[in-house]
């Protein structure tokens, strides 16, 4: 039994459907899901992944990232397992892992990490050469390598913030109405009843939608990063 609306986002209430482990399941679905076409005849729920999968490498061609090697199949993987974890933590008693900071970050930060080393080693005066803009004035040049270099280093912060506080508000405002509608069901009245069942399933409904665009977000954002990369100035 969870104590208040925040117990849901405590990783000591271990039960069988909220068992940490199983992120390695899903952390292996997208591999699964993108080598079963040589041996399995696509059925109506794998043309579905299929879709999201083709979605995500039209957006990542528009960005340098197609020129790194490897990239495309690490955002599209990356995209479809933030769809898995965020969904999944809407099901009851499952354990919200998109909604922690540490599990963001351990995305995040190895993300733009990798990024930048890359970077670097591909070509280091490309590098350095975006932490300042062309044709700004010669008087703002410290100042505006000094804000380059705050707004490049706090993005995997930015970016696992972003998703984790969506994920958050989303499953309190869950919890609030359904706290709400377990009561009423006692004290309210009919009308009140229905208006708040459905205002619950509206915003299941509405939150469902928002696990899909964090999670398109989140693989975007890292996509427009990989635009920095001195490959895009070859």
């Amino acid at each position: 039994m969870m104590t208040d609306i925040f117990s849901s986002f405590d990783m000591n209430n271990f039960n069988l459907f909220s068992m940490t482990s199983n992120i390695w399941i899903f952390a292996i679905l997208p591999l699964i899901i993108f080598q079963n076409t040589l041996w399995v005849m696509p059925s109506r729920s794998i043309a579905i992944i299929l879709m999201l999968k083709m979605f995500m490498a039209s957006q990542i061609m528009r960005n340098t990232g197609k020129n790194i090697s490897g990239f495309m199949m690490m955002m599209v993987s990356m995209f479809l397992l933030l769809i898995f974890v965020n969904l999944m933590g809407l099901f009851p008693y499952v354990f919200s892992l998109s909604s922690q900071l540490s599990f963001a970050l351990c995305y995040g930060l190895p993300l733009w990490l990798s990024l930048i080393i890359s970077s670097i080693f591909y070509s280091f005066h490309g590098t350095v050469s975006h932490f300042l803009p062309s044709g700004a004035p010669s008087v703002l040049n410290p100042f505006l390598i000094l804000v380059e270099t705050v707004s490049i280093n706090v993005r995997p912060i930015t970016l696992s913030i972003r998703l984790v506080a969506n994920m958050t508000a989303g499953h309190i405002i869950l919890g609030l109405i359904a706290s709400y509608l377990s009561v009423g069901f006692f004290t309210y009245s009919l009308p009140i009843l229905l208006m708040m069942i459905f205002i619950q399933i509206f915003y299941f409904m509405f939150e469902m939608a928002i696990c899909l665009i964090q999670a398109y977000i989140f693989s975007l954002l890292v996509g427009l990063y990989s635009d920095d990369h001195p490959m895009f100035l070859i």
